[in-house]
C-alpha cells in the first residue's frame, strides 16, 4: 500500500505537474529542489506514473554513490509498501535486484555509463533522471553529455530530467536544449527547504594549522569533537557530523569516547549493517547518535533524527600528476554550495541547528560551488569513454567544463601505451573490452593481459584489489594483503569476493581466445606481475641512498618497518604525493624482478648513447633504460657521437656561462670595448653580454668548440681569439675599432694611457699633472671619457667628465690640498695654461 501520508508531506509534490507537463512537451527538464524536499525519492515515482493518473514509464534513475543507489530504491519500495526488487529495483557494480515488473530502477552514474556504451538507444528505458548533478562527478557529466548525444540522434523520445539541489540549473538547461521546441530546456523549481537551521560559527582555536594533502591538523579534530560534545548537551536528536575522510573519521570517534550516545562512522567503506543502522534511525530504546560522515551524507541520504549538523568545514577532492601518473587526495575547504547542503541535512524532519567549525568571515573566501571533477581528476576512464563513443576529442560532447587540453592529452597517452586507442585516439577494439569492463582502463589492461600471464582467477583476485584500496590494517604488502582478504571476514573481505566474482565473469567474456591458466607460479609473483601491468610507470627500483626510483621519474619511500624496503624492484599500486613532498609516499605496492618490469613497461624502454653536460663536465654513456631508470650503463670515452658532445658542451656553456673559455686580459678588455660599442654606436656592434654570447655560441666559437671533447678543452679556448669573429667583418666597420674604441689615449704629456670600458664608459685613470693644458674633456665614440685625475702617488684626487669646468672651478681645493703633500710636482695656479709633465718640478726645469 502506498504510503501517501509521507508522501504528501514532500514539498517537491507542488512541482510534479510542472515537471510531467514539461517533459510531456519538450522531452528534458532540470529539477531545482533543496535537499529535503523528496526528489530523490518522490519524482521517480511520478515519473514512472506511480502515482496519480500519468502514463505508465519505465525510469531509470542514476545517483553518483552506491550508498545512495541503495538507500534510495529502499526508500521508494518502503513508500509503495514492498519489497526492493519489484516495482523498484537497484543495480550496483556487481549486484542486481530488479526484474520483469521493475518500473523504477536505481543505478550508479558509472553503471548508467557502461549500459549506455553496450546499448546507447537504451532500450526498454523511458525516462532517465540524473540526480544530484550539482556535485560535478565526472561520470555524470559524461552521462548526461551521452544521453544528449542519445536524443539527437538515436531516440529523441527519451526522457531526460537534471536533478540539482543547488542554484546552477539554468547551466543544466542549456546543455538540454530540446528537439522539439528549441531553446533550453524548461527549469522546474521545487519550493521548500524542510523546516530550516540556525548557523552557529564555532571556529578553532587560534594557532590550528590549514590542512595540506591528507593531513589535518589534530587540533582541528579535538575542536570537532569537542563542538559535538557541546550540541549534545545543549539540543536534542541525533548529530550529524562531516569529516573529510576516514581517518579524520576514526580519530574523532576515539575523541568521543565516553558520550553519552551511539557514536556511527559512515563512508563508502562503512560495512552494511553500520550503513543500515545509520538510515534506520534510533535503535532500541531510542538512544542518541552521533554519525560520523564523509560527504556521503551531504546528498541522497535521509538520515533519520538528525537535529544537529557539526561541519568540519573540510572536503576531499581527487588531484592528478599527469606527468608522473600519480593520483592523490587534497583536502580543500567544503564549497559553499556543499556547505549548504550538509547544513540541511539538520532540517530535514524538524528545525535544525549547524554548527559550522569556520568564523563567519571565511564564508565570503569559500568556492560558489565544488570543483568540477572534470578539470582536476585523472582522465582516462573518461578518454576511452569518449573515443568508444566515437569523440575521441571530446570536442563535440555537450559538457559543462571542456577537459583540460593536458590532462587529456596525458590520458590518451596511457591508452595509447595499454593499446585501448590508435595513434588517432580512436579506441581499438581491445579499448573497447577494456571499457566494458567497469574499471579504469589500466586495471582492465591488467585483468585482460594478467590472465594469460597469472590465470583468469588470480588476475580477477588481485585487480579487485585494486580497485577498492584494502583497508591499512592489512599493510602495504599487496600479496600480505591478498591473502588477508581470502581469509577475512571483514566487510571489505566480502565486497571483494564479489568483485572477483563479476571481474571473473567479465574477463570471460571478454577475454580473447579464452584465458588460460597463466605461467607465473606463486601468488606473490603473481601480485607483481598484475600490479607492474597496471601501473608499468609506477615500477620501481631500489636506490643506492634509499627509497626507490620510479620509472616515471618520481622518488617512492615507503614507511618504517615496511618489509619492502630492501625490496629491489616493486610495483607501486597506490602512492601519492602532496606539493610540499619531494617524493611518493608507498602506500600499497608488490615486489617483482626486472624481468617483469622489462615486460610490463616496455614501451618505455630504451637503449642508445647519452651524452650530457652533469656535475661540470661531459659525460658520456651507453644506457640502457627503463623510463627513468638505468638498466645498464657503459661509458663511451672517445667513442662517443661528436654531435652529442657538441649539444652536451652547448648546454654546459648554458649552464656554467662562459666563464668556462679561457679569459686573459686582452679578451677581458676587448669584450668591454665592444660592450661599449654595443651600446654607445650600435648598429653591427655586437651585443656581448653573457646571455647574447651564450645564444651565438655555435657562431663564434666554431671551429674550436666542434673539436672539444670535455671541459678542459673549452679551457683552452682563447675567447679574444673568437670574439674577433663577431666583429662587424662584412661591413668594414670591425677596421674601425681601434679608431672608435682605442685601447690607449694619448694624454697632453705624451703619455698613452689606458682606457678602461669595464664601467659601462671609457675611463682615463692619469696623473692630473699630464693634463695640465688640455682645456676639452678627451671623447670616445663621441662619448666624453670619465678622467680620473690621480695625485703623484697614483691615488685618486678628483673624477670629472668636465676638464674645462674642472680646472676653472675643483682644482684650486684639489691643489690646496696636495701640493703640502707633493711639494716637488708642479701645482700652478692657471693649470689649463700650464705645460703638462710627467715628471717633478726640478726636472721639468732642467729639461726646460
Amino acid at each position: 500500500m502506498i504510503r501517501n501520508d509521507v508522501l504528501d508531506l514532500l514539498p517537491v509534490r507542488h512541482a510534479v505537474p510542472e515537471l510531467l507537463a514539461a517533459l510531456e512537451g519538450r522531452g528534458t527538464a532540470v529539477l531545482h529542489a533543496p535537499p529535503g524536499t523528496g526528489k530523490t525519492t518522490l519524482v521517480p515515482l511520478a515519473l514512472a506514473g506511480l502515482m496519480g493518473d500519468g502514463p505508465e514509464r519505465r525510469v531509470l534513475v542514476a545517483e553518483p554513490r552506491r550508498m545512495a543507489v541503495r538507500a534510495a530504491a529502499g526508500r521508494m519500495a518502503w513508500l509503495l509498501g514492498e519489497d526492493v526488487g519489484g516495482t523498484v529495483g537497484f543495480a550496483v557494480r556487481g549486484e542486481r535486484r530488479a526484474g520483469p515488473a521493475t518500473r523504477v530502477e536505481v543505478v550508479t552514474t558509472g553503471l548508467l555509463l557502461q549500459r549506455l556504451q553496450r546499448d546507447p538507444e537504451l532500450a526498454g528505458v523511458d525516462v532517465v533522471l540524473l540526480d544530484e548533478c550539482h556535485e560535478r562527478h565526472l561520470d555524470a557529466d559524461t552521462a548526461l553529455a551521452f544521453l544528449v548525444d542519445v536524443r539527437a540522434a538515436l531516440r529523441p523520445e527519451l526522457g531526460v530530467v537534471a536533478a540539482s539541489a543547488t542554484s546552477d540549473a539554468e547551466a543544466w538547461a542549456r546543455l538540454l536544449t530540446s528537439q522539439e521546441g528549441g531553446g533550453p530546456a524548461p527549469v522546474v523549481r521545487s519550493e521548500g527547504e524542510g523546516h530550516g537551521f540556525a548557523v552557529v560559527h564555532a571556529p578553532p582555536p587560534a594557532g590550528t594549522r590549514p590542512a595540506h594533502g591528507t593531513w589535518v591538523d589534530p587540533a582541528l579534530l579535538r575542536h570537532v569533537a569537542a563542538t559535538v560534545r557541546e550540541a549534545l548537551a545543549r539540543h536534542e536528536g541525533d548529530v550529524l557530523c562531516f569529516l573529510p575522510g576516514t581517518g579524520e573519521i576514526a580519530r574523532t570517534a576515539g575523541l568521543l569516547d565516553g558520550v553519552d550516545a551511539e557514536v556511527l562512522q559512515l563512508h563508502g567503506r562503512a560495512p552494511g549493517v553500520v550503513q543500515d543502522a545509520v538510515l534506520r534511525g534510533a535503535g532500541p530504546g531510542g538512544r542518541r547518535r552521533v554519525v560520523l560522515s564523509t560527504s556521503v551524507a551531504e546528498s541522497s541520504l535521509t538520515v533519520p533524527g538528525v537535529r544537529v549538523v557539526v561541519d568540519s568545514g573540510l572536503a576531499r577532492e581527487p588531484r592528478m600528476d599527469h606527468a608522473r601518473g600519480l593520483g592523490s587526495l587534497a583536502t580543500v575547504p567544503v564549497s559553499a554550495a556543499a556547505a549548504t547542503q550538509r547544513a540541511g541535512r539538520s532540517g530535514r524532519e524538524a528545525p535544525g541547528t549547524v554548527y559550522r567549525c569556520w568564523s563567519e568571515a571565511e564564508e565570503s573566501g569559500r568556492a560558489r560551488f565544488p570543483a568540477p571533477e572534470i578539470r582536476i581528476a585523472d582522465l582516462a576512464g573518461f578518454a576511452l569513454r569518449a573515443a568508444c563513443w566515437g569523440d575521441p576529442t571530446a570536442e563535440g560532447l555537450a559538457l559543462l567544463d571542456a577537459p583540460p587540453a593536458g590532462a587529456l592529452a596525458a590520458a590518451r597517452s596511457v591508452l595509447a601505451s595499454i593499446g585501448a586507442v590508435d595513434g588517432a585516439g580512436k579506441a581499438t577494439g581491445r579499448g573497447v573490452r577494456m571499457a566494458r569492463l567497469g574499471v579504469h582502463p589500466r586495471l582492465g589492461r591488467a585483468l585482460l593481459d594478467g590472465a594469460a600471464e597469472v590465470g583468469a582467477r588470480r588476475a580477477a583476485e588481485v585487480v579487485a584489489l585494486l580497485s577498492e584500496e584494502p583497508p591499512r590494517g592489512y599493510g602495504d604488502d599487496l600479496a600480505a594483503a591478498w591473502r588477508e582478504a581470502r581469509r577475512g571476514g571483514d566487510a571489505y573481505g566480502a565486497r571483494w569476493r564479489a568483485e572477483v566474482r563479476r571481474l571473473e565473469r567479465a574477463a570471460a567474456s571478454e577475454a580473447e581466445g579464452g584465458a588460460g591458466e597463466g605461467r607465473v607460479a606463486g601468488d606473490d609473483a603473481a601480485a607483481g606481475v598484475v600490479t607492474a601491468l597496471a601501473f608499468p610507470e609506477r615500477v620501481a627500483r631500489a636506490r643506492e641512498q634509499g627509497g626507490h626510483l620510479m620509472v616515471s621519474g618520481s622518488g617512492a619511500r615507503l614507511a618504517e618497518g615496511s618489509g619492502l624496503r630492501s625490496a629491489p624492484w616493486l610495483a607501486v599500486a597506490v602512492a601519492d604525493r602532496t606539493a610540499r613532498d619531494a617524493t611518493a609516499r608507498v602506500r600499497l605496492a608488490a615486489v617483482v624482478d626486472e624481468a617483469v618490469a622489462r615486460r610490463a613497461a616496455g614501451h618505455l624502454l630504451r637503449s642508445g648513447e647519452e651524452v650530457r653536460w652533469e656535475d661540470g663536465d661531459v659525460v658520456a654513456r651507453s644506457v640502457e633504460r627503463l623510463g627513468a631508470v638505468e638498466l645498464t650503463v657503459r661509458p663511451l670515452g672517445a667513442g662517443a657521437d661528436p654531435a652529442l658532445v657538441r649539444e652536451a658542451l652547448l648546454d654546459g656553456l648554458r649552464r656554467e656561462g662562459t666563464g668556462l673559455l679561457r679569459w686573459g686580459r686582452e679578451a677581458v678588455e676587448l669584450r668591454e670595448r665592444l660592450a661599449f660599442l654595443h651600446g654607445a654606436v650600435g648598429g653591427a656592434w655586437p651585443d656581448v653580454a653573457e646571455e647574447a654570447l651564450v645564444e651565438r655560441a655555435e657562431e663564434w666559437l666554431e671551429p674550436e668548440l666542434s673539436r672539444a671533447a670535455r671541459r678542459a678543452d673549452l679551457g683552452r679556448i682563447d675567447a679574444g681569439a673568437a670574439l674577433r669573429r663577431l666583429l662587424p667583418w662584412a661591413s668594414g666597420e670591425a677596421g674601425r675599432l681601434d679608431e672608435l674604441a682605442p685601447e690607449r689615449i694619448e694624454v697632453p704629456s705624451g703619455s698613452r694611457i689606458r682606457v678602461a670600458y669595464g664601467e659601462g664608459r671609457p675611463v682615463l685613470a692619469v696623473k692630473l699633472q699630464e693634463m695640465f693644458g688640455l682645456a676639452e674633456t678627451p671623447r670616445v665614440a663621441g662619448v666624453p671619457v670619465l678622467v680620473h685625475l690621480l695625485s703623484p702617488a697614483g691615488r685618486p684626487a678628483a673624477v670629472t667628465a668636465d676638464l674645462a669646468s674642472f680646472w676653472r672651478d675643483g682644482y684650486r681645493a684639489v691643489r690646496a690640498e696636495l701640493r703640502g703633500r707633493y711639494p716637488r710636482h708642479p701645482w700652478p695656479e692657471d693649470p689649463s695654461a700650464a705645460v703638462p709633465t710627467r715628471h717633478t718640478s726640478a726636472r721639468l726645469r732642467r729639461e726646460g
